[in-house]
């Protein structure tokens, strides 16, 4: 494995004295540096996202939460299209994950809703930060697992944080849809809020395609990309629809994971059984 410049940069802690010095290390490359330059970026705007939830800009701090979660989306995937992983990167990529996805939806949305709920809406913002850090800690521990199999890639266990981010604040929206908010809503979201970060830790299949959607067809490029714009085009337009309109399909999108999952798996185990099978070499007289 070739060393990591950006690891060396970091120096390490020695309590019993430094130890003497070696070779300087040279300039580091830009590449290394950017996917954690974006992952910074997503820390200030999800915690600005929670300083304007608090100051009762709730539209502001919702768009800012969403920023976050898509900057800390694609500092990953950049990092591997450059070719510029590192250990430093990735430990920084999961603790600002637990900011983006945990801390910074859960503020906001108490900040806004779950605070007329009291105390309730308080236990059910700390059970979703929980659950989140949780969820992220389970995904690492599963990430460095070398006997799970590479179909299982296509399969997250639990709803991932960045999506669990994503529905947990669907009662702020239907807030802007007009929904009036009171004591009752309030604590029907310190409901919605548990059973978010319940669906988050749980051992529920949910299919990403991460392996399967690798590539796409060329003559599918075309549909993808204008259906992409239009979606855009629409969320710009129509914001709290489609996020409202986008969380209910996500739901509705849940139950198609455990499905694909048993008929993965046992396409696995028949082929295991398979090719454990001794073969009948005695043929008939």
């Amino acid at each position: 494995m070739s060393e990591d410049p950006l690891d060396n940069a970091i120096p390490a802690f020695h309590p019993h004295g430094p130890v003497p010095k070696g070779r300087r290390i040279g300039n580091i490359e830009a590449k290394f540096i950017l996917p954690n330059l974006i992952t910074v970026l997503a820390i200030c705007a999800g915690l600005t996202g929670i300083r304007l939830g608090y100051e009762g800009r709730t539209e502001e701090a919702i768009g800012l939460v969403l920023l976050a979660a898509f900057l800390d989306g694609i500092d990953g995937r950049l990092a591997r299209a450059m070719k510029a992983q590192s250990k430093f990167g990735a430990q920084m990529d999961s603790l600002a994950d637990v900011i983006n996805f945990g801390a910074a939806p859960a503020l906001v949305l108490y900040a806004s809703i779950l605070d007329q709920a009291r105390s309730v809406g308080w236990i059910a913002a700390m059970v979703y930060v929980i659950a989140c850090c949780l969820r992220l800690a389970r995904f690492n521990v599963m990430a460095d697992d070398p006997n799970r199999p590479a179909w299982m890639s296509d399969f997250f266990v639990g709803v991932p944080a960045p999506f669990g981010a994503f529905l947990v604040m669907l009662p702020a929206y239907l807030e802007f849809l007009g929904v009036p908010i009171g004591k009752g809503f309030a604590m029907g979201a310190s409901i919605f809020t548990l059973v978010v970060a319940l669906l988050m830790i749980s051992q529920l299949p949910v299919f990403s395609g991460k392996t399967s959607f690798a590539r796409v067809p060329s003559d599918w490029i075309m549909p993808v990309l204008l259906s992409a714009a239009i979606y855009v085009a629409l969320l710009l337009t129509f914001t709290w629809e489609i996020l409202t309109l986008s969380s209910i399909a996500y739901f509705c999108f849940l139950p198609f994971g455990p499905r694909a999952f048993k008929k993965r798996l046992a396409a696995e185990n028949a082929t295991k059984m398979a090719m454990s099978t001794p073969v009948d070499t005695n043929l008939p007289e």
